[in-house]
């Protein structure tokens, strides 16, 4: 998993001195020296002086190299918990408490959103900004979830659709489709099967692909994604959650907005003026 660190260093890698870089890379391949070496071991590994390593750290944020380490420990005893609980067997029973359902909500949320690389959310925006129409597609009891995506997009700007998961109408909505439409598909797991027609046919169309999917299917999934987008949704082994994925949707529609405020408050009180010359609402 990447920690907070790691992420802090993505985001001011470009404007990292050479010196500031070799510190990095050497916490790319073991970001657990944080917590087993001291920060003189750690300058010397980079084969920069401690001056260096101090200011490198300040310059991501932090007070000192004692913080940055308070935070990995941090880290660590909130996510091992964490992985012990999604895998031991005992733990895969029914009629668990509100504490218990809550914890692993928290866990899978914030993992996920810790996880999610800080350029994903402006790249995906940009997608679904100049995208000519936009589409939603799951699978199972993600087909709830793509619904959910298709109404929340709806509200801010045109063209966007539902596909239906079982595939019944595709063929006419495959005509529709063209240059640029961005898929949004939803789906905790990738189903090649159900997926082949579609995907070559959107790969002729030049379609772009954004699949937002558990954590565990990414690799998979980026083979025929243009964008992955993962989320942790671990489970007591029965009823899979979908809170991340709802509330990634969400982030995507905030960064949409972020993106083209003027048109999105254009829509929105068109679509209230609409709302009330139908009288729809009392």
């Amino acid at each position: 998993m990447a920690s907070r660190l790691i992420l802090r260093i993505h985001e001011k890698q470009a404007r990292l001195t050479s010196s500031e870089q070799k510190i990095a890379s050497v916490l790319f391949e073991n970001q657990g020296l944080i917590e087993t070496h001291t920060a003189t071991e750690l300058a010397n590994m980079a084969g920069v002086s401690k001056a260096t390593t101090a200011r490198f750290f300040r310059s991501l944020g932090y007070v000192d190299f004692e913080e940055v380490r308070l935070q990995a420990r941090e880290e660590r005893d909130r996510t091992q918990p964490y992985a012990q609980r999604e895998s031991a067997p005992d733990q895969v029973i029914l009629g668990r408490s509100i504490v218990d359902h809550l914890d692993l909500e928290l866990r899978n949320l914030t993992r996920t959103f810790e996880e999610l690389r800080s350029d994903r959310l402006p790249e995906v925006a940009e997608i679904l900004s100049t995208a000519p129409r936009i589409w939603f597609l799951g699978f199972g009891a993600e087909d709830g979830v793509a619904r959910i995506g298709k109404t929340l997009f709806s509200r801010l700007r045109h063209d966007v659709h539902y596909l239906d998961g079982a595939g019944q109408d595709w063929a006419s909505d495959l005509a529709m489709m063209g240059p640029r439409d961005a898929l949004v598909l939803v789906s905790l797991e990738t189903r090649p099967k159900l997926l082949r027609s579609l995907l070559a046919y959107a790969r002729t169309s030049r379609m772009r692909i954004i699949t937002i999917t558990d954590h565990r299917y990414q690799a998979q999934a980026e083979r025929f994604s243009e964008t992955v987008l993962p989320c942790h949704v671990a489970s007591y082994g029965m009823l899979s959650t979908h809170a991340t994925v709802v509330s990634m949707l969400r982030l995507l529609a905030i960064a949409f907005v972020g993106k083209n405020a003027v048109t999105v408050k254009q829509r929105a009180e068109t679509l209230d003026a609409i709302v009330e010359e139908l009288d729809l609402l009392e």
